[in-house]
């Protein structure tokens, strides 16, 4: 397994894996998957079995310490050092989920932020996966301000420090 930076070569398997893992009102479009590409150099990664894309991690540095919905549609710059690395999306294709490799995304990530002086790593989650993160050493600072696709949603952070 290796884990690299995302490039637009990698687009279509992002879509496909990311399609997979959210509905239709959950997922990212096309076009913020570019502009993701375009704006998060660093925070972008890929995890690839025999060159082939298996599951990606995605999110962008920033001062805001929680994830918000409009940065779905707008994707901030990262941030060079410092603030806090926020986690827009984790998806793991299905025939590769059970393996760590959600997890070795999360560490992949974590050292990357590590490296550029961030507080914490952090993203919100659907209830049913917040056991997952929990054991990836993250807290449950509880309901996010969220109303994206309609659900409810937790905050979930991790400090680096």
């Amino acid at each position: 397994m290796k884990i690299t930076d995302a490039t637009l070569a990698d687009l279509p398997e992002i879509l496909r894996i990311e399609q997979l893992g959210f509905t239709a009102e959950e997922a990212g479009t096309a076009e913020q998957y570019q502009d993701r590409l375009a704006r998060l150099a660093g925070t972008f990664l890929v995890a690839k079995e025999k060159h082939k894309l298996v599951g990606f991690v995605v999110g962008a540095a920033t001062q805001e310490p929680y994830v918000a919905d409009w940065m779905f549609e707008h994707t901030p710059t990262n941030l060079p050092t410092g603030g806090h690395q926020l986690i827009y999306t984790i998806a793991i294709d299905p025939a590769y989920r059970g393996h760590g490799l959600g997890s070795r995304l999360l560490v992949a990530l974590q050292e990357r932020a590590q490296n550029a002086h961030r507080e914490t790593l952090s993203l919100t989650s659907l209830e049913r996966n917040v056991l997952f993160y929990l054991k990836n050493g993250f807290e449950n600072h509880g309901v996010a301000n969220s109303t994206h696709a309609g659900e409810v949603w937790f905050n979930l952070v991790k400090p680096l420090y």
